[in-house]
């Protein structure tokens, strides 16, 4: 990997790592998550925990190391992943134990030892081996132009993964075979047109994340991220348009 010549750093400290332990690590995630285990020997991991249903529990990424694997999530669903995994468990062999790491994440050269965000190349580099922190990373604004959807604010238990565009973003395999949720998912990629989902629309004023989007007094969808006059938007797309409200702001679909 090239070394860091000038780069701006943040320390993730918004995440948890676990360490997953154990002969059947592999093959335990392999058959929960959305993507594909293997993928690690090229670098890091992409990838959620879905409901039996389809619908979202939990994003993160998964970082080779050595004999175990590594995974990043954010804080608020660290306890509940972990207690749901270990729910899945059963008496495979698997440790899943927290890890004293806090992630660094970045954008520039990548430094020794890190890895490229497999989500969007705008989106830089993460690290776990200590790196130094640096602030100045706008990560609202490189998320809103790209339509990258953070755990918590665009990602909610109500949300499907392909509405949220995680396929986009290399969080999704659709040829890694069975996984919790997996059914409901291909269906929606193979025999259905998403008529919702997260879109980017110009936005004239401010409004909180949450608000409704309406367009001719109808509910149309809701807002979330803002940058500048960009923002992320959950749209239904048969009923958005350029001329749409939020609040006092005025919305319109770039789509």
């Amino acid at each position: 990997m090239r070394r860091r010549q000038e780069s701006s750093m943040t320390t993730d400290t918004s995440r948890r790592v676990l360490r997953l332990t154990g002969n059947d690590r592999q093959d335990f995630l392999q058959g929960l998550i959305t993507n594909d285990v293997k993928k690690l020997a090229d670098g890091l991991v992409y990838t959620a925990l879905l409901t039996p249903q389809g619908k979202y529990l939990a994003d993160f990424f998964l970082v080779p190391d050595g004999d175990a694997i590594l995974l990043d999530v954010a804080t608020p669903l660290a306890a509940s992943l972990t207690q749901r995994l270990t729910m899945y468990k059963l008496r495979a062999d698997v440790q899943i134990t927290p890890a004293d790491i806090v992630p660094a994440c970045g954008v520039g050269d990548i430094p020794d030892g890190a890895f490229v965000d497999p989500r969007h190349d705008a989106m830089g580099w993460r690290a776990y081996d200590g790196q130094t922190a640096q602030d100045g990373v706008d990560w609202d604004a490189i998320r809103v132009a790209h339509c990258i959807p953070e755990t918590g604010i665009e990602l909610t238990p109500d949300t499907y993964p392909l509405e949220a565009g995680l396929d986009r973003l290399n969080g999704v395999d659709f040829r890694k075979g069975c996984y919790v949720g997996q059914e409901v998912t291909a269906r929606m990629k193979h025999k259905t047109d998403l008529k919702k989902g997260l879109t980017v629309v110009q936005i004239d004023g401010m409004a909180p994340v949450g608000t409704q989007i309406t367009a001719v007094g109808k509910p149309v969808g809701t807002l979330f991220t803002q940058s500048g006059d960009r923002a992320i938007a959950y749209l239904r797309f048969d009923r958005a348009g350029k001329d749409m409200q939020a609040g006092d702001a005025s919305v319109s679909w770039l789509g």
